[in-house]
């Protein structure tokens, strides 16, 4: 096979093939995250061609996002079953295949069909756990940067397509932009299909930074058990406040990001005569500042208490939104906007893994993980509906941007009652919470 080959070129280089896999998943995950955003520039061009109103759109939009995050729990169990690969490129086919047939489609329900369950579903198989499970696999050592690299690739992946389609659509109607996204979903499948690998061991390789092959788990359970295990610890969960306090933080999180601002950008700057391919830049500054944002709070986590942390981080996201809604959408203030709240966007994902590690143990904590993941794509359905409901009877976006700015501030109370921590031996350690 060609990755062999590859990996026995590298090895001979001292390179890891780790490395290749994990730059596999960046752009397949880039690649999904930018069908994800591309609902941005769908909603105009939409209600113009066919007369749907926003809100009748943003419910499909809802849907695809709720999907994204209910099948995250699961996910983990198809690729232990079936393998990444496999399941990844059944999930590109989805997609690739749900974005296709939308070209043709002309009623409400088929929009809701295709975009809400097909496109839902696929990248649902490609959410934050497909980065989690490649670091755990095949990383021993640089985990952590691995995590930061895919939790990048996944948000920022979904602002920085947005100028590029904003411009085709512009340019040459909305078909066109999608189809740019197709094409690079089919580029990543090919990718996987020559160089992906479900672990090391199928290359004979120990995962980076260990000298220890470890051979491929047996596939002792069956899938009935492997699905229902995400059942199980839900149920362990939600016996404990910290669950429901990381769940509520996360909602929140998904309300006032991809659910509201992600969604709904382009048209909230249109109601303020900001034309789609100026409104797109603005996003992409706020991807920029994104990348800066998550890195430096992977950084701060391993440093200060997480619950502390997410204190600010909430805090100052609410502010940001509530300044938002008082600038006059002015380019200047709006430069100010993109630049704070950019480096917000997801700075919450590491203080909240490692305070759900720390509170479930290792063993559990990327299926509770999933499950909080989940809320915060209910927090994100909720705001696109919401706020689709909101400017079609109001006329205007502010009333949903002054919710998610207060909510911010209510999660950022709730997140001080997670857990105290302490310091053993200049390190951070978080202790348990009831």
């Amino acid at each position: 096979m060609i990755s062999t080959r590859v990996a026995g070129y590298l090895q001979a280089r001292g390179i890891h093939y780790g490395w290749v896999v994990v730059a596999i998943t960046f752009v397949t995950m880039l690649a999904t995250a930018g069908a994800m955003g591309s609902a941005g520039v769908l909603i105009r061009p939409l209600s113009v061609e066919f007369g749907w109103t926003t809100e009748e759109i943003s419910t499909a939009m809802a849907i695809r996002l709720m999907l994204f995050g209910l099948l995250g729990p699961f996910a983990a169990a198809l690729m232990n079953h079936f393998g990444i690969r496999n399941v990844v490129m059944t999930a590109i086919v989805l997609i690739s295949g749900g974005i296709f047939l939308s070209f043709f489609m002309t009623e409400l329900w088929q929009l809701i069909a295709l975009w809400g369950f097909v496109v839902g579903i696929g990248t649902g198989m490609t959410a934050l756990v497909l980065g989690a499970t490649v670091a755990t696999r095949w990383f021993n050592a640089r985990r952590g940067v691995v995590v930061g690299l895919m939790t990048v690739s996944n948000a920022t992946g979904q602002l920085i397509f947005l100028p590029l389609l904003a411009s085709v659509t512009e340019a040459y109607g909305w078909r066109t932009a999608l189809s740019l996204i197709v094409v690079v979903l089919l580029l990543a499948m090919l990718a996987i299909l020559a160089l992906m690998r479900n672990y090391p061991a199928d290359l004979g390789l120990a995962p980076y930074g260990s000298q220890e092959i470890e051979p491929a788990p047996a596939r002792t359970e069956d899938f009935a058990h492997l699905v229902s295990r995400p059942i199980e610890v839900l149920r362990e969960s939600i016996r404990r406040p910290v669950f429901w306090a990381l769940f509520f933080s996360f909602f929140v999180c998904g309300l006032s990001t991809n659910g509201l601002i992600q969604t709904h950008w382009i048209s909230i700057c249109g109601d303020y005569g900001i034309v789609a391919v100026a409104a797109a830049g603005m996003l992409a500054m706020i991807g920029v500042f994104d990348f800066i944002g998550t890195l430096g709070a992977g950084w701060l986590s391993d440093r200060f208490d997480n619950r502390w942390l997410l204190f600010w981080f909430y805090a100052l996201r609410g502010l940001s939104l509530i300044f938002l809604s008082f600038s006059g959408f002015d380019y200047v203030t709006l430069s100010v906007f993109a630049v704070f709240y950019g480096l917000d966007w997801v700075a919450t994902v590491p203080p909240t893994v490692k305070l759900t590690a720390a509170n479930f143990g290792r063993e559990k904590a990327n299926i509770v993980f999933g499950w909080v993941f989940a809320a915060h794509q209910l927090g994100a359905a909720t705001a696109t509906f919401g706020a689709g409901f909101i400017r079609t009877d109001f006329q205007t976006f502010m009333p949903a941007v002054y919710i998610a700015g207060f909510a911010c501030l209510l999660a950022a109370v709730v997140v001080l009652g997670i857990g105290r921590v302490r310091r053993a031996g200049g390190r951070v350690v978080e202790a348990p919470s009831a």
